[in-house]
């Protein structure tokens, strides 16, 4: 088995980068992250803990990320800072200006588990790994919106076109504003390589128009949830196609994915997800999928 490579956001995950909430939350000032009222860290180390236990029952290894108390209370959404592909890891460059310490995490993760480097988006540049989809093995969308920049596209398109890949990228609302950052995964989460859970009043029409054109189906999440949640009912986390770990508490959305033939398997997310704001998906970040 190879011990790296991820171009499909859904095939089965077999090896994923994950941190723990117990140390990097702790003493976490709320304002300062953009935290809500829910937020607990012990709660939230809690839940991350539970969310562990899901992703490693559902026999994906999980490669822990040093578990150092630096305050860096964001690093244990492991999906932003860094993006696999099948030709190695592209370590990224956030748009967060409190998160440009993680990227070189998840490089020297990276080098002590021997997955080589394909290549860094270098300042001025901006990608956040929440706004990165795959398509297909071959297509790579990005959001272009307030925590990825058209720099940080080019850059991702000169290291993988040579590769065969396109990247194309797509204008993202602004919604609720800068510090509530809207991701392109905040609003599309893949379910299988041709199944996916959306909000699609909030997609970019090109891109809407590209998955139906993909022969993708789309599942509507419910909008009430959907706001109720700011987005996070709809952050889903494939462990393989058409089985996922959602977030407690959204059964309309759950409902829906099960309707759609899936598999969901749930944990309490309050302290953590909720009033964070990142879900299963920005909780890990997959390595190997195959």
């Amino acid at each position: 088995m190879n011990a790296y490579g991820s171009q499909s956001m859904a095939a089965p995950l077999r090896r994923v980068l994950m941190r723990s909430a117990a140390n990097a939350m702790r003493g976490a000032d709320r304002a300062q992250w953009h935290y809500g009222a829910g937020f607990e860290p012990a709660r939230a180390a809690r839940q991350h803990a539970a969310l562990a236990d899901l992703v490693a029952a559902s026999g994906a290894t999980i490669e822990w990320i040093d578990d150092g108390e630096d305050g860096l209370s964001d690093s244990v959404f492991t999906h932003d800072p860094s993006l696999m592909s099948d030709h190695g890891a592209i370590i990224l460059s956030m748009g967060k200006a409190l998160r440009e310490p993680e990227p070189a995490l998840h490089e020297q993760t990276y080098t002590r588990l021997g997955v080589p480097i394909l290549g860094r988006i270098e300042a001025p540049g901006q990608v956040e790994g929440g706004d990165c989809v795959w398509v297909d093995a071959r297509t790579l969308a990005i959001g272009r919106g307030v925590r990825t920049n058209q720099a940080g596209i080019q850059q991702m398109a000169n290291l993988l076109t040579p590769h065969g890949i396109d990247v194309l990228g797509y204008d993202l609302p602004l919604w609720h504003g800068e510090e509530a950052c809207l991701h392109l995964m905040s609003v599309i989460s893949p379910l299988a390589d041709d199944l996916a859970l959306v909000y699609a009043p909030l997609l970019p029409a090109a891109f809407y128009q590209l998955l139906k054109a993909r022969g993708i189906g789309l599942v509507e999440g419910d909008a009430d949830e959907f706001f109720a949640s700011n987005g996070l009912s709809l952050n889903v986390l494939p462990t393989a196609p058409r089985e996922v770990i959602a977030v407690a508490g959204f059964p309309k959305t759950k409902a829906a994915m099960e309707a759609a033939g899936c598999v969901v398997k749930t944990f309490e997310a309050d302290a953590l997800c909720i009033a964070c704001e990142g879900g299963p998906t920005c909780l890990t970040r997959p390595i190997l999928r195959q």
